[in-house]
C-alpha cells in the first residue's frame, strides 16, 4: 500500500495543463486572490463565467491545503476496481438533469456540507454521493448522512486524512468496511458527526470564523458512537454492494447519474477557480494548486449553448453559487471526466 501511495503522489506532481483549456496565456501575473485577477476574468470575452472576491483563502498555501485528492494512475484504477461504461444501456438522456429535482424527496442531495480547514474533500465527495444513493435505491425509505470523519479517520489505506486521500479507495472502504452516520459539527447528529466547524469560504462570512484561523489534523479513528446516540457503532454501519470507476466519457457519466444518482468527481484546480461565483467554469489563468473532489449531480446547457456539469462543492453554501458550481462538459475540462468514481449501496447488510 505504501508503494501505491508513493506512485499516485508522483502521478500528481507531474500533472500538466493538457486537460485544462487555457483560453489565454496571461503573461502578466495576477495574485490569485486579488481584485485584478477577478477583473481580468469578468472582462474576458470568452470566459463564460463570473468571479467574485473571496476572503476564504488568505494565502495560496492555505488554498493548496484544501486540495485533498491523491489521483490514482489510470492503470491502477483499472486494476483495483471495474470500470463501468453503460455502452449496452439504451436510455434517452435529457438536455437538462438535476438530481435535486429528479429525486426531490432525498434531502441529502440538496445538502451542502463544509469540510472546514481540512483537506478532506475526497471523503466528503464520497459520503455525500453514498448518502444520496442510499436514499435513491431505497426509494426514499432510508435517509441518512454518512460520516465524513469516520471515513477520514479510519480508512488508513485511503491516504493521509486531512492531508489528502484517494476517492476510489473511499468507495472500496465503504464496500468492505462500512461507514457509520454523522452530520455536521453544528447539527451534531448521527453516530460520528464532523468534529470541525464551518468556516468562512466567502467574503461575507455571516458569523463564520475565517478558515485560515484553523489548521486541523486528522482525528484518531474511534469505533464508538457519540454519547446518547442510542445505537452501537457496528449496528450503525452502512455498506456498499459495489465500487467502480465510471468510464471517462461524457455519455457514460450522464447515464450513471441518471440511473444511479450523484457521483464523486475529481479535477485539477487552478488559482482562478477559487474566485468562482456563477456561469460555466473553464480554466482561464493561474497556476495549478492541486486535486479537489466534488459531487456531480447533473448537467445542462447554458443560455449561450455551453454544456456543463452541475457540481456540489464542500465549502458551505456561501461559496460560489450557493455552494454549487458549473464546469464545462464534454471536453474533459481540468480532468473532470476522467476521475469519476461511484458504487451501489447494500441495503440488506
Amino acid at each position: 500500500m505504501i508503494l501505491l501511495l508513493i506512485t499516485t503522489i508522483i502521478f500528481v506532481l507531474f500533472v500538466d495543463n493538457e486537460n485544462c483549456h487555457l483560453i489565454q496565456q496571461n503573461k502578466t501575473y495576477f495574485h490569485p486572490l486579488s481584485d485584478k485577477l477577478i477583473t481580468f476574468i469578468n472582462k474576458h470575452p470568452n470566459s463564460g463565467w463570473k468571479a467574485k472576491r473571496t476572503s476564504r483563502f488568505i494565502t495560496v498555501q492555505d488554498a493548496k491545503s484544501m486540495m485533498g485528492v491523491i489521483f490514482e494512475d489510470s492503470n491502477q484504477r483499472k486494476r483495483i476496481r471495474p470500470t463501468i461504461s453503460h455502452d449496452n444501456v439504451n436510455i434517452e438522456l435529457p438536455k437538462f438533469f438535476d438530481s435535486r429535482k429528479h429525486w426531490k424527496n432525498c434531502s441529502s442531495i440538496k445538502t451542502i456540507r463544509d469540510q472546514s480547514s481540512c483537506g478532506s474533500c475526497w471523503a466528503f465527495g464520497a459520503v455525500e454521493s453514498m448518502s444520496d444513493r442510499i436514499c435513491i435505491h431505497s426509494k426514499n425509505k432510508i435517509s441518512v448522512e454518512l460520516s465524513a470523519v469516520n471515513l477520514l479517520s479510519c480508512c488508513t489505506r485511503c491516504g493521509f486524512g486531512c492531508k489528502g486521500g484517494i476517492p476510489g479507495m473511499a468507495w472500496d472502504y465503504w464496500k468492505y468496511e462500512g461507514i457509520v452516520t454523522g452530520g455536521s459539527n453544528e447539527t451534531h447528529t448521527g453516530c460520528q458527526p464532523y468534529p470541525f466547524p464551518k468556516c468562512s469560504h466567502h467574503s461575507s462570512s455571516r458569523g463564520y470564523p475565517p478558515c485560515e484561523s484553523y489548521n486541523f489534523s486528522t482525528p484518531e479513528c474511534h469505533e464508538t458512537c457519540q454519547d446518547d446516540y442510542g445505537k452501537p457503532y457496528k449496528k450503525d454501519k452502512f455498506y456498499g454492494k459495489s465500487s467502480y470507476n465510471v468510464a471517462g466519457e461524457e455519455i457514460s457519466i450522464m447515464k450513471e447519474i441518471l440511473l444511479n444518482g450523484p457521483v464523486e468527481g475529481g479535477f485539477y484546480v487552478y488559482e482562478d477557480f477559487l474566485n468562482y461565483k456563477s456561469g460555466v467554469y473553464k480554466h482561464i489563468t493561474g497556476s495549478y494548486l492541486g486535486g479537489h473532489a466534488i459531487r456531480i449531480i447533473g448537467w445542462g446547457i447554458q443560455q449561450n449553448h455551453i454544456p456543463y456539469w452541475l457540481c456540489a462543492n464542500s465549502w458551505n453554501n456561501q461559496w460560489g453559487d450557493k455552494g454549487y458550481f458549473k464546469i464545462l462538459r464534454g471536453t474533459n475540462e481540468c480532468g473532470i471526466e476522467t476521475m469519476v468514481t461511484a458504487g451501489l449501496p447494500n441495503l440488506h447488510k
